[in-house]
């Protein structure tokens, strides 16, 4: 009887745990460690990040915001880290950031910007902190914790001598990419993916004057670049050779070969879509020795950047692992697949 007993309350409890899951808590997206993402977090943050489609299906829209929750999801993750670990941003780091993001708009124009972000200052706040945190998180337990040796870069020019020895003039450049043709791989800063050409057009037009009023060019492309390659890199596309700008373009070999060191492009249409480019310095022909500076200096970046790149992405991977994440929004879309509307 006892055992009976038992087994009927296995049963209960497997009951009781399936009515659960198909239960969600109201208006929650996804809970994180006990910590809920609400469905208006995720539609505040949606219409702030998201470059919307005209006539995007429900189903194109969905996919997007799983995709922005499952973004989400990683950044609570990583605050809820940082915090454990006394990491949190102060109120004079978040105030001197956004001091330097006011430093280029008039206060209308950078009331005008909130505005089109669906944003108040508060929010901006709120943005801007957890974005510091979780930098602070990403310096104390990966990039603080890489080394490269002088072996190492002995070692890789040893085993990349011949790309050192350009036979012709070579530019080192950095671009902006904006794409009518949004790639799911894009991992910018803001989550920003143009979904056609009248959204790449004026987002790319809206990056330029922006770099007019003086904002890093850099930073710009870590936030809005659509290049899955350069925009981590602030948009470094390393050392382009002039004869592979001819047979891409003649017009844009041209064009950047006008520029001067550190000149900045205006924006270019091209059949992946519309890009500025920055030229950052000029190399002449022949071989650059391991002993020049600047060598060494681009194979320490390139190496410390790789390296970063696979922790970076380890880290996120094991957090996750690690930690309690129940997407209600995730699971909602496959209870109800193939159901009318």
């Amino acid at each position: 009887m006892k055992r009976i007993l038992v087994v009927l309350a296995a049963g209960a409890a497997v009951l009781l745990l399936a009515s659960c899951k198909h239960s969600p808590p109201a208006n929650v997206a996804a809970v994180v460690n006990g910590h809920a993402i609400t469905l208006a977090e995720l539609e505040k943050t949606y219409q702030s990040n998201a470059q919307q489609a005209e006539g995007a299906s429900e189903d194109q829209i969905m996919a997007q915001k799983i995709d922005l929750l499952s973004s989400m999801v990683t950044q609570e993750i990583m605050l809820q880290r940082a915090e454990k670990l006394g990491l949190a941003a102060i109120d004079a780091d978040v105030e001197a950031e956004i001091s330097k993001m006011r430093a280029p708009y008039t206060k209308e124009e950078f009331e005008k910007q909130l505005t089109a972000q669906h944003m108040t200052l508060n929010d901006l706040r709120a943005k801007v902190r957890s974005k510091l945190t979780v930098d602070k998180l990403v310096n104390k337990e990966i990039t603080s914790k890489i080394t490269i040796t002088d072996a190492d870069i002995t070692n890789f020019y040893n085993a990349n001598k011949a790309s050192f020895n350009p036979p012709e003039p070579t530019i080192h450049m950095a671009q902006i990419l904006v794409t009518p043709f949004p790639d799911p791989n894009v991992r910018n800063l803001k989550n920003s993916k143009a979904q056609n050409e009248k959204e790449a057009r004026a987002k790319i037009e809206g990056l330029a004057v922006q770099l007019r009023q003086g904002v890093d060019f850099g930073m710009i492309a870590q936030n809005y670049s659509e290049d899955p390659n350069s925009a981590p890199n602030g948009g470094d596309m390393g050392f382009v050779r002039e004869s592979d700008l001819d047979r891409a373009n003649p017009e844009l070999r041209k064009m950047v070969i006008a520029l001067p060191q550190g000149g900045v492009s205006p924006v270019i249409p091209t059949p992946e879509g519309f890009r500025i480019l920055k030229v950052i310095s000029r190399e002449p022909a022949g071989q650059r020795e391991l002993n020049d500076p600047r060598v060494q200096q681009n194979i320490r970046d390139m190496l410390l950047n790789s390296k970063d790149q696979l922790l970076r992405a380890a880290y996120y991977e094991t957090a996750r692992n690690g930690a309690k994440i129940e997407n209600y929004l995730a699971q909602s879309v496959l209870d109800n697949a193939g159901k009318a509307k």
